[in-house]
């Protein structure tokens, strides 16, 4: 685990960071907040850190955190608000047939229990294929609300959860020998997996800087599995 976090952005209100897998944004009842984002932020800045969104452990990319109670207030009415524009890539299972569309299903949360329900909150994801693989579909999703779990239960919901989501879909890592035809080990190592998480990454995130009028776009690169795992799919999937 990185010691230091990655800043794509910082001002006297704002903190924009590159999530990396494997690290939660705040505490649950298995991790103390040093070991979490909120925490190794108020270490690395000596301060105190708000929330306004997060990310699932294994999600990458944007997040905006407050470094102030006025900048959590304007940030929390912009999520609220949906002013806040989010883009995600995601791979998927299964080949998408339509180029663009948009999933409009309710999610019901209660407790840790996420379930696509009439009594749920609305909730609405639109999508774009970038690419297509044998087998697998490379996404660009655009979560116009904020529901826990969204992008991943709206794409199950459907038929395509992500590549890799052991909640909804196989816990199953993306292996280079299920893609290359007459795959041979190396001098019988075990094989490493190009992925072996949550295939999701929150690639930008939009909005309004508090005291200000100017709207800025925070963009996070792909992490290096992620790459690892397309370049291979280019090569051998389609």
């Amino acid at each position: 685990m990185k010691s230091l976090i990655e800043i794509l952005y910082q001002d006297d209100n704002i903190i924009v960071v590159n999530k990396p897998a494997g690290i939660l944004t705040i505490p649950d009842q298995h991790t103390v907040e040093n070991k979490t984002l909120v925490g190794m932020l108020k270490k690395q800045f000596n301060q105190k850190i708000w929330v306004v969104h997060r990310i699932d452990r294994d999600t990458t990319g944007v997040l905006v955190f407050a470094k102030n109670a006025e900048a959590h207030r304007n940030l929390s009415m912009q999520f609220e608000n949906s002013e806040i524009k989010k883009k995600y890539i995601a791979l998927l299972s299964g080949v998408l047939e339509d180029d663009e569309g948009s999933i409009d299903k309710p999610i019901l949360v209660s407790d840790r229990r996420i379930s696509i329900d009439f009594a749920g909150k609305e909730s609405l994801t639109e999508y774009r294929v970038l690419e297509r693989f044998r087998g697998y579909t490379l996404v660009e999703a655009l979560p116009k609300t904020g529901r826990r779990h969204q992008i991943r239960i709206h794409f199950w919901s459907v038929g395509h959860p992500l590549a890799i989501d052991a909640e909804y879909g196989t816990a199953d890592p993306l292996l280079l020998s299920s893609l290359k035809r007459n795959y041979k080990e190396k001098n019988g190592q075990k094989e490493k997996p190009l992925i072996d998480r949550l295939t999701l990454h929150a690639v930008s995130l939009t909005l309004l800087l508090t005291n200000s009028n100017v709207k800025k776009t925070f963009e996070a690169l792909l992490p290096k599995d992620f790459e690892i795992a397309l370049k291979q799919l280019r090569k051998y999937g389609k």
